[in-house]
């Protein structure tokens, strides 16, 4: 039964799961958007959305304790940077993970997992595709066979 199970240790030991959600959630911040597997994208949302909200409180702190999950200096100054602001607004729900398809090597299915303040573009394609009328076989050959008369 999986009752109360409701980490994904994406089939890794804990070392290699921390540290692959440690890199991923620092690419994140620095990047604002990331593509990756959909596991991978639920897990990377349950450990950065806390790192977010512990940056609400700028103090040395709060910041050791985001280096300790992130072991990124670079992305440790952009989250207290004021380009992250609108962010500290926000009451949770900082990320947003949106389904993309399926990668050709082994079907599996990709996501991409984003900053919700960072997002600069329409994810669904607002031109529709022209159609082209074509008329039936039938009348082409009538078509044909006029001009050549």
């Amino acid at each position: 039964m999986n009752h109360r199970n409701n980490n994904n240790f994406l089939g890794k030991k804990y070392g290699h799961r921390r540290s692959i959600l440690s890199n991923m959630a620092s690419s994140l911040i620095k990047n604002k958007r990331i593509f990756t597997t959909l596991s991978k994208a639920k897990a990377l949302k349950k450990y950065v959305e806390p790192i977010i909200t512990k940056s609400k409180i700028d103090t040395t702190h709060s910041r050791r304790n985001i280096f300790s999950y992130l072991q990124d200096k670079l992305a440790v100054s952009e989250l207290f940077k004021t380009t992250f602001q609108k962010v500290r607004e926000r009451n949770g729900g900082y990320t947003r993970v949106i389904k993309t398809g399926f990668r050709f090597g082994d079907r599996a299915s990709i996501s991409f997992i984003e900053l919700v303040d960072f997002n600069n573009s329409n994810y669904i394609s607002k031109t529709k595709k022209k159609s082209v009328r074509r008329k039936s076989k039938k009348n082409r050959k009538n078509i044909i066979g006029n001009e050549q008369n």
